[in-house]
């Protein structure tokens, strides 16, 4: 499946919202999609079982986070939450690498270069929603404690 087929797939409801325009999210949410069939596959061979929950949940984790950031009202606390979904894209890119003697080596480069787009994508969000938080300046209040 291609992103542009895979797109044209997505109800309204999702597309509708604004978060749809987060470049991350639509591409976290892609790849989870993807993760169907690669942990069907992994749960069928016994070596890697445990490998496959742990692929699940850290691929979902990655839209999810963003998610919550994107409703959060503070840059800091957006920030926040896209720093979990960075930690969660980078296990997911992991658990891809370990799971590459089961999956086809096609499938596993193409979903280590979406977790890696996901990454650089990531890593100027947060800088983008830290710079925007309120720094207090140094005050000095009276006189210096001796």
């Amino acid at each position: 499946m291609t992103y542009q087929s895979w797109e044209k797939t997505v109800p309204e409801a999702v597309t509708g919202d604004f978060l749809w325009k987060v470049e991350a999210y639509r591409l976290a949410l892609f790849a989870s999609d993807l993760a169907w069939s690669d942990v069907t596959k992994l749960m069928g061979d016994p070596r890697t079982r445990s490998l496959s929950d742990q692929l699940y949940r850290a691929v979902g984790s990655v839209s999810a986070n963003i998610a919550e950031g994107y409703s959060r009202g503070s840059n800091k606390d957006r920030a926040r939450f896209y720093e979990y979904s960075l930690g969660s894209a980078r296990e997911t890119r992991d658990w891809y690498y370990k799971a590459r003697h089961v999956l086809e080596e096609e499938v596993t480069a193409h979903r280590l270069d979406l977790a890696t787009q996901v990454i650089r994508l990531l890593l100027t969000m947060v800088p983008d929603q830290r710079r925007y938080t309120v720094h207090e300046e140094e005050a000095h209040y009276g006189a210096p404690f001796c």
